[in-house]
């Protein structure tokens, strides 16, 4: 790093001189033409005013978690984001506020920012937004899409999703959608991938809406639905594939098909969501996508880093691929 003496030396002045104006002492008198070259000079020289450095003063971001500590545990996917944003927060030397929904109180004034996880409705947004200068949503987009986000591309993971199903030889295949409630009881999230699973099976000819179920991100409820295709359709008229939503939901489907003796993936195969870190040792290993969890965590630390020591304006919004990984089920 370059010295006061360096600075002195480019701009033909004393040491002194350069340490007084690079400090803005007020009873300095010196030309503005002095005063340029010493701030040009110490921009060539990449100097960096040590009364700018935070090294000794921490600063404070708040990772906020729209499920409570028992839902979150129950929930791999977000428990996952979470870690991966507390250790890119630690490794750029922020201290952590850890916040569960029902703990908003514990807020502190202080923050530098806020990272949001999961889904908020828009009153919970602005009570945020007033919470810390800034704030980055992962895994959700604000309706008014005023700051950064991270997203997964749920488009393209339901395109190679059926695309694999199709080459294998589905010509038949069903989707168990979730369902979520905001934590405020404000109203409902709707999962886009619905939608996508919709339009592009309408697109390769292969759309039927009796093929398509919906519940809560949980393994009873991926049972009781596959239950209620067994029942609705008959054994001999389902889907030979079915993709849900979550590798919960998945799991409740593999139950509910072995209790009724429907061979996988003989009979049908499975496609889950998210590969949690269990979904390789049930039997049979869940086929899944793989999301980037630990990865969309560290994004959007470093999305808020940006915006607390760049004074970035544009907002941001980071798409993370996914993978198919094949196993057993599919």
């Amino acid at each position: 790093m370059a010295t006061l003496k360096d600075i002195a030396e480019k701009a033909e002045v004393s040491t002194s001189t350069v340490s007084r104006v690079l400090n803005y002492d007020p009873t300095l008198s010196v030309g503005d033409e002095t005063k340029k070259r010493i701030f040009e000079a110490a921009e060539e020289l990449e100097y960096k005013n040590y009364r700018k450095k935070t090294q000794n003063k921490k600063m404070k971001l708040a990772i906020v978690n729209w499920y409570t500590e028992e839902e979150e545990l129950n929930d791999l996917y977000y428990l996952s984001i979470r870690l991966g944003a507390e250790q890119q927060a630690q490794q750029m030397g922020y201290d952590i506020l850890r916040i569960y929904h029902k703990e908003e109180a514990k807020l502190e004034k202080d923050l530098a920012g806020i990272l949001a996880i999961g889904k908020f409705s828009p009153a919970q947004v602005e009570d945020l937004r007033r919470q810390a200068p800034q704030v980055c949503f992962v895994d959700y987009v604000p309706q008014d899409r005023g700051n950064d986000t991270v997203l997964i591309d749920f488009k393209e993971a339901m395109k190679k999703n059926i695309d694999y199903l199709i080459q294998t030889g589905h010509q038949k295949i069903g989707f168990i959608a979730g369902e979520e409630s905001y934590s405020d009881s404000s109203g409902t999230w709707t999962d886009p991938r619905t939608s996508y699973v919709r339009r592009y099976l309408k697109k390769q000819g292969l759309y039927n809406e009796n093929y398509f179920f919906k519940g809560a991100f949980r393994v009873e409820d991926g049972r009781e639905n596959m239950e209620k295709a067994i029942r609705l359709l008959g054994k001999e008229n389902l889907p030979t594939a079915f993709i849900a939503a979550n590798d919960a939901i998945a799991i409740g489907c593999l139950k509910a098909l072995y209790e009724n003796r429907i061979r996988v993936p003989e009979e049908i195969s499975i496609i889950g969501f998210n590969d949690i870190s269990t979904a390789k040792y049930i039997t049979p290993a869940l086929t899944t996508v793989k999301v980037y969890t630990e990865e969309m965590g560290r994004c959007g630390i470093q999305l808020l880093h940006e915006r607390i020591h760049e004074d970035r304006e544009a907002i941001k919004t980071v798409i993370l691929s996914t993978k198919l990984i094949k196993r057993d089920s599919a």
